[in-house]
């Protein structure tokens, strides 16, 4: 079905409202998120995705419905490791907790637009040229054995980080926090503090995750309208799910090979396509939420051992 240019801009409209109104009403002021304010949050905006995603079944029908919905899905579950790079980012440059939430406003903003402009080149790609379905599921199948065989937590490395060279080397950059500034003016000279640094790396950290999740939504979907609205309301609830997840995100250890096996299974179901087997909206769907499921609960009965800081000292 050919979507109307104005409900694209309509779309987009609302989300960039509900976004200022998050910045400028409800968030005004820097502040620390609270557990309850950050799960309230989250169920507003979960809830306000089921809602639009009820609206696609009434609108576009059961297909569609299930597409978005499995694709919000494996964007919201990718995103967890997202957020677990964000705690680690965060926890090195020190940033303290009323400014985090400031940062991921702005690093959703500029997701928001990159993964626009990735999802319109990837679904015109796609359209043209089908056999880069299969290379897509390939590509798919290989980043979640990579995944899985990587180590559960990743390391980041801001000093070999070529945007943040760039940005250093361009750009003089305070030693210090000037409350929760970019930038702040001293003798006439602008200077960009670390919180800028920090969103920096946040962004670039977000096109790296963006190459595995934009790919495994479009083997679910071949319409650019699902995929950018159920990416759009995934990335939306993302700042509540980091602060409502902060301290449990270590505890899910078994989420990241979950995640992997995700990222296989979407690959190989694009693979066997080829082979004249398909599988189910419906089917992939549950599959998809099975693996969560199963890898919270083995996160549960078997949590990862404690290291003493004895241990880690060798003493």
């Amino acid at each position: 079905m050919e979507i109307s240019p104005l409900f694209w801009i309509g779309f987009n409209v609302v989300v960039l409202a509900l976004l200022l109104l998050d910045l400028l009403v409800f968030n005004r002021k820097d502040h620390v998120v609270s557990m309850r304010e950050a799960l309230s949050w989250s169920a507003f905006w979960i809830a306000l995705s089921l809602s639009f995603n009820y609206l696609v079944y009434q609108w576009l029908g059961k297909a569609a419905a299930l597409e978005f919905l499995t694709g919000y899905l494996i964007e919201k579950s990718l995103s967890v490791d997202n957020l677990f790079v964000f705690l680690l980012i965060f926890t090195y440059f020190k940033v303290p907790a009323q400014y985090q939430h400031k940062i991921l406003f702005w690093g959703i903003i500029g997701a928001l637009v990159l993964r626009g402009m990735f999802i319109l080149v990837g679904a015109a790609l796609l359209a043209k040229f089908h056999f880069l379905m299969y290379v897509l599921g390939a590509f798919l199948v290989y980043t979640g054995i990579k995944m899985a065989t990587s180590g559960s937590e990743p390391e980041i490395d801001p000093d070999n980080n070529p945007i943040v060279k760039f940005l250093s080397r361009h750009l003089p950059i305070t030693s210090q926090l000037h409350g929760g500034n970019f930038f702040v003016r001293k003798d006439g000279v602008l200077f960009a503090t670390p919180l800028l640094v920090v969103l920096v790396m946040v962004e670039t950290t977000d096109v790296i995750f963006a190459a595995d999740s934009i790919p495994a939504i479009l083997a679910v979907s071949r319409d650019t309208f699902i995929v950018y609205t159920s990416n759009v309301f995934a990335l939306l609830g993302l700042r509540a799910l980091y602060f409502a997840l902060e301290g449990l995100m270590r505890l899910f250890h078994y989420l990241h090979y979950g995640l992997a096996l995700i990222l296989v299974f979407i690959g190989g179901k694009l693979l066997a396509e080829g082979f004249d087997l398909h599988i189910s909206m419906g089917w992939s769907l549950g599959t998809v939420g099975l693996i969560l499921v199963m890898s919270v609960i083995l996160s549960l009965l078997f949590p990862k051992p404690v290291i003493e800081k004895s241990e880690v000292a060798g003493e």
